[in-house]
């Protein structure tokens, strides 16, 4: 199984969103809140090249936000990254 980083805040609606897809699909993912480690956010920039979030990561590459995350639903590509 793939390994999930979604890096977060807790009020944010594109994270909510990203999340209730993964679990959706049953699938587990570590959540990193920035808000809670603000230490985090640097890394989460310094990984992903982005300021915004969610910056989800799959098998430590980065796949973007909510609608990339979504856009590779919608185009299978989802499905094969999660069981590569």
């Amino acid at each position: 199984m793939a390994n999930i980083t979604i890096y977060a805040r807790s009020w944010c609606s594109f994270c909510h969103h990203a999340k209730r897809l993964l679990d959706g699909k049953g699938i587990s993912y570590q959540e990193i809140d920035i808000e809670e480690q603000p230490e985090k956010r640097d890394e989460m920039i310094t990984l992903s090249g982005r300021t915004s979030v969610p910056q989800i990561f799959i098998n430590q590459q980065s796949v973007g936000g909510c609608d990339d995350l979504y856009a590779l639903h919608s185009s299978g590509d989802l499905d094969r990254l999660l069981n590569e």
